[in-house]
């Protein structure tokens, strides 16, 4: 279980830091109804990490299928291979456009949803999850549970983590923003003004090296 849990973790740590969900959450929290559309945001980040990436590994326990006859580390080799290869190209895209993008505002749907209410908030939280980059992602961590062949305990300790981790960049905001409003609203700002700046560099950097470890996973496999 530790070493799914090591695989698992670096994966966890690069959807932590996924900038759009974290720009979201700022956006909430610096609005007027934070108090209604801050915790239905957070229970629906979470609820939706924890469909997505479970459904990720009940679909790995299908690897590989019989037509093909593969041992199942060949078959999960092959496809983190093909999920690291599809992370690094998006890492590259990512970092070329923001090396094209001039601009430093934020994009016109992420300002809109400061008037939210609970459900909408819930809704946006639950379709960021089913993002090309977090999909991927998600893949990758099922991957790598799979790989270890756990048992059922092994393996929902090893969702838990991720879910734990990925969430906490969302869930530690909001539970600090809500139990001390007036001593968290200038650093949300700050940060925000930051990530607006970087986040294109910051997206890139994360996915390329989450990128590579799942390739070396999947090729050392082989």
């Amino acid at each position: 279980m530790l070493a799914a849990i090591g695989h698992v973790l670096p994966i966890a740590i690069a959807m932590a830091f996924s900038t759009v969900p974290i720009m979201a959450t700022i956006v909430l929290l610096l609005s007027p109804n934070r108090d209604r559309t801050a915790l239905p945001f957070l229970i629906g980040w979470v609820l939706g990490l924890l469909v997505v990436v479970s459904l990720c590994v009940l679909g790995a326990q299908l690897i590989p299928t019989p037509k093909f006859g593969l041992r199942p580390n060949t078959a999960i080799g092959i496809w983190e291979t093909v999920i690291g290869s599809a992370l690094i190209v998006l890492a590259v895209v990512s970092w070329v456009r923001s090396r094209r993008t001039t601009h430093t505002e934020m994009p016109a749907w992420l300002r809109s949803i400061d008037k939210f209410g609970r459900w909408p908030a819930f809704g946006l939280a639950l379709l960021l999850n089913v993002r090309p980059k977090a999909i991927l992602l998600a893949i990758a961590a099922g991957l790598a549970i799979r790989g270890e062949n756990l048992d059922l305990t092994a393996s929902a300790i090893s969702i838990g983590v991720y879910v734990v981790i990925a969430a906490s960049t969302v869930a530690v905001p909001i539970i600090v923003t809500l139990a001390d409003p007036a001593r968290m609203e200038p650093r949300l700002v700050t940060t925000q003004d930051w990530l607006i700046r970087n986040s294109g560099l910051v997206t890139s950097l994360i996915v390329l090296l989450v990128g590579v470890i799942v390739l070396g996973s999947g090729l050392s496999r082989f």
